[in-house]
């Protein structure tokens, strides 16, 4: 049996109440999280187990939804990747990704970011999906760009946090642009 959540390295699945411990290590590593977004404050051990309950009980929300990235290899969660900003009449959406830092550069996002556009693109017929990476985080921009998301403007001192404000870069990538680099399925 074949599954279209499946990739290569990694299964998206629906986030489950125990996930809350990996979720809460995540949260933890705040060098790590600074990189994607601002810093929260600490959530207590309760509040975490709660918020992993109500997301695996939440109903679904239109096309905006949070899933988690697990291994194949060895069912770990090593993240997320979210669908959000949806705009039917334009046929765009948003999208963001989170992965531990333990589990970077593995080939994770890779594998799970193309799942959840051929999705988006392929099932859902959205015409384009945009991102939004703080400038300083190199490693985001190169992974974009090797996903074939296109740089489309910058967004100076758009956000504060770090003392300091921080531009943001938007990327951008249609449907034929992904089918053009990511085909589907032949045997569909």
């Amino acid at each position: 049996m074949s599954s279209f959540w499946v990739g290569d390295l990694v299964r998206l699945r629906g986030i489950e109440p125990e996930d809350w411990e990996a979720f809460r290590k995540f949260d933890e590593d705040t060098d790590d999280m600074r990189r994607s977004h601002r810093i929260d404050h600490p959530f207590s051990a309760a509040r975490q187990r709660e918020w992993a309950e109500q997301a695996s009980l939440k109903k679904p929300d239109g096309d905006r939804f949070q899933l988690a990235v697990e291994s194949l290899a060895d069912g770990v969660l090593v993240g997320s990747v979210s669908a959000f900003f949806l705009d039917y009449r334009a046929g765009r959406f948003g999208y963001g990704i989170a992965l531990g830092s333990e589990h970077k550069g593995r080939g994770y996002g890779s594998d799970a970011v193309p799942l959840l556009l051929r999705f988006m693109f392929g099932e859902r017929r959205f015409h384009k999906c945009e991102a939004g990476v703080w400038a300083f985080n190199e490693p985001s921009i190169a992974f974009h760009r090797k996903l074939g998301f296109t740089e489309e403007g910058r967004l100076r001192d758009h956000e504060f946090f770090a003392g300091r404000h921080h531009d943001a870069v938007l990327f951008g990538m249609t449907a034929p642009e992904f089918a053009a680099r990511h085909p589907y399925p032949s045997e569909i």
